[in-house]
């Protein structure tokens, strides 16, 4: 809290931390704004849930369990229009609601990036939690580059020791695009394709560099491992490689080749094809553009693999070794989308971080970018998502320079784009430069392969 108060220092504002149940436990403040606070009850001791105040943010971001920000006339009390606050949710290591954090202040000093910052706090104190919360537990942080690891984004996911998933942080569901609730399901095997008995070879040999694993969406990505033994974490980012991987190789053959060849096995669109004629009639259509880089739309209902496909698509293609990076549009604040899919500069607003960040375009070159519920998207954003679409070229933010990326795209969305262009909620321009192929994915409901698809599910498990 008082790294995030110094943030926002004279700006009348106040930082607020709240339980569960939206009482008010501790708040630091400029002192001018604390006088008006305390006209407000905006001080310890009092309930700012839904219940108690109407829409407000601290209210609202614990009922959607998620950022929010209301301002001004959004609020439900009269007295409290004068107000614009930004909350985000936090989290305990199993999923938990235990709290939020908000920052309020004088609307007429609103400022967009509050938001950011507050997100970031609340990320800050949940990746604490991971430290001293489970016990006996395998701890791995991960990040696609180096520099990040031990940084605010950096993935943290946690295994029992005989590999049951037990917990993961929120850079950890961005990175992955699954939801925690969806990441329950999985092991260590199954995110990462390798035993967990081969983790244990791997944090015994004294070599000192990070390790590299190919996590289940094809990323690849470098690690840091810890496991909690006792009272006794011991650190296995200084050990070796894995059994037959020699300083990157796996037996002469380059890591990420490898773990295209293993996707191949999983999760190819001949691996899919489990004789559903509707399925089989979109398999055969996308063999047909195999390679070709045209843009792909899957259209289907919510839950039925549209980003398996999209998966699949990415490793039959000649980009197999390359990355592929999910952006799920529906599930990024608003506020966020844009520094998360373009990237930005060091200083490019209050609270960037040092060296700045790549953006998902970007760590998507060379390979696939898959932009989940296209649908979802901020009609803001279309134009510059455009512009990439057309140059192959990103402009991250505070950068006076555009960089060059190869990507091939794939789209996926439960909506009809063609009702939203005609009541103005999409860009016509923006939906032909996507639909290069459309293919639509039956209902699991309307599959006759049922069975097969759910063997297949636990015989993976």
């Amino acid at each position: 809290m008082e790294t995030l108060f110094e943030q926002i220092a004279n700006t009348h504002s106040m930082v607020l931390l709240t339980s569960a149940m939206g009482v008010v436990v501790h708040s630091l403040g400029d002192s001018d704004f604390l006088e008006k606070a305390s006209q407000m009850a905006l001080t310890p001791g009092v309930d700012w849930s839904e219940g108690s105040k109407g829409t407000n943010a601290i209210g609202t971001a614990l009922r959607e369990e998620q950022l929010v920000m209301v301002h001004g006339g959004e609020h439900f009390m009269n007295a409290n229009k004068f107000l614009t606050c930004s909350c985000a949710p936090i989290m305990d290591p199993y999923g938990k609601l235990i709290g939020a954090l908000d920052v309020t202040g004088d609307q007429r000093s609103v400022h967009q990036h509050t938001m950011a910052l507050v997100r970031m706090s609340a990320q800050m104190i949940e990746n604490h939690m991971f430290a001293d919360t489970l016990p006996k537990a395998v701890r791995i942080h991960f990040h696609s580059r180096p520099e990040f690891i031990g940084t605010l984004v950096e993935g943290i996911v946690v295994f029992s020791a005989d590999g049951r998933f037990l917990s993961a942080n929120r850079s950890t569901q961005f990175q992955l695009g699954l939801a925690h609730n969806a990441m329950k399901v999985h092991t260590y095997s199954s995110l990462f394709g390798i035993a967990m008995s081969h983790l244990y070879e791997l944090c015994r040999r004294p070599v000192p560099k990070l390790h590299s694993l190919c996590l289940y969406n094809g990323v690849t990505v470098l690690c840091r491992v810890k496991i909690k033994q006792g009272m006794q974490w011991f650190a296995g980012h200084d050990a070796g490689p894995l059994p037959g991987i020699v300083d990157g190789t796996l037996a002469g053959q380059d890591i990420g080749q490898a773990a295209s060849a293993r996707r191949h096995q999983l999760s190819t669109l001949r691996y899919l094809d489990t004789g559903d004629p509707q399925v089989s009639a979109v398999i055969k259509k996308l063999q047909m553009v195999r390679g070709r880089d045209i843009p792909i739309m899957i259209l289907g209902e919510t839950g039925i693999g549209k980003d398996l496909m999209a998966q699949a698509i990415h490793c039959d293609s000649d980009r197999a070794g390359k990355p592929f990076v999910l952006v799920n549009c529906a599930s990024i604040p608003e506020t966020l989308i844009e520094s998360e899919l373009l990237g930005y500069e060091d200083g490019a607003f209050t609270g960037a971080r040092k060296r700045g960040a790549v953006g998902k375009i970007q760590q998507a070159s060379g390979g696939t970018l898959f932009l989940d519920e296209i649908g979802d998207m901020p009609k803001y954003l279309e134009a510059r998502l455009l512009r990439v679409l057309q140059d192959r070229r990103v402009s991250p933010l505070g950068a006076g320079k555009e960089v060059e990326v190869d990507i091939a795209i794939v789209c996926a969305t439960n909506k009809s784009l063609k009702d939203m262009i005609a009541r103005g909620e999409f860009r016509e321009d923006m939906y032909y430069r996507l639909i290069g192929l459309v293919v639509r994915l039956p209902a699991l409901r309307e599959r006759t392969d049922f069975d097969l698809v759910v063997g297949k599910i636990i015989g993976s498990l």
